[in-house]
């Protein structure tokens, strides 16, 4: 069975402590989001705006992600997920898809052990199933095995998952389970969610200036702050996170009530 995970829309405040210099110093320690989700929109129009194939926009966005990543570590972050690959991507060109595999196999092959350094633990959140191919597998769970004593962040790939998809699966095993329907509530749900310890993001951010939600954390994301910034992907920087976070500290979040 799955766990339950902690209190799922207040998650432990932060604790105070310098942050390094090259962060606005207006942002809010004390208010720092526990856990940040980013759809990585753009890659494709950034290849395209260079006449480059779409490919290249892909491979462009490492950058981005590395940077991601030491901008949440300096801001104290605990948790980063990144949306990497929809259960609809499969619908785009074989080609593609081929390189997206090869490119999320060697991301990991080139970065864990840099991450694992900075204290990164690395988590999958998604089906794992006939469609991705063994090696990446593979290199999932190597991953997770050698991070998996890190405390400082965790960054979670959204890989082959959608949120639809993370739903059904939940009811499946809820059936299975054999609980019946007057015991089941939001709760109950929760617990059979891919990642059910993970607190629900405080803020999300979806690069390129669409707004969408498109498929990613459905659930957890019922009372998230959203940003929206115009950049795309393979240029974004933590000076953008940063940006992202003092706008999600000027929101007042009520979660359906009223502010006091």
């Amino acid at each position: 069975m799955a766990r339950l995970g902690r209190n799922r829309h207040h998650p432990p405040a932060q604790v105070e402590r310098p942050l390094p210099d090259d962060v606005p110093t207006q942002i809010d320690v004390l208010k720092v989001p526990v856990h940040i989700a980013c759809v990585m929109d753009g890659n494709g129009r950034w290849a395209n705006q260079r006449g480059l194939p779409r490919t290249e926009g892909h491979a462009a966005g490492e950058e981005a992600i590395v940077d991601a990543v030491d901008g949440a570590l300096a801001l104290g972050v605990r948790y980063l997920t990144l949306f990497a690959f929809s259960t609809e991507n499969w619908r785009r060109p074989a080609d593609e898809v081929k390189f997206l595999m090869n490119f999320n196999e060697n991301l990991l092959l080139r970065r864990r052990e840099e991450f694992s350094a900075k204290g990164v633990r690395m988590e999958f959140s998604g089906r794992r199933d006939w469609r991705v191919p063994r090696k990446v597998l593979r290199r999932m769970e190597e991953t997770e095995f050698m991070t998996a004593k890190n405390t400082t962040l965790t960054l979670t790939l959204a890989f082959n998952y959608g949120g639809r998809a993370e739903l059904t699966d939940a009811v499946r095993q809820i059936v299975e389970s054999g609980i019946p329907a007057s015991k089941i509530d939001d709760r109950t749900i929760g617990r059979y969610l891919y990642h059910p310890e993970f607190p629900d993001p405080d803020l999300v951010i979806r690069t390129s200036g669409e707004q969408r939600v498109s498929n990613f954390l459905l659930w957890e994301t019922a009372y998230s702050e959203f940003v929206f910034p115009e950049v795309l992907w393979p240029d974004f920087r933590r000076q953008h996170l940063y940006a992202s976070v003092l706008e999600f500290q000027q929101r007042q979040r009520r979660y359906g009530g009223l502010s006091s």
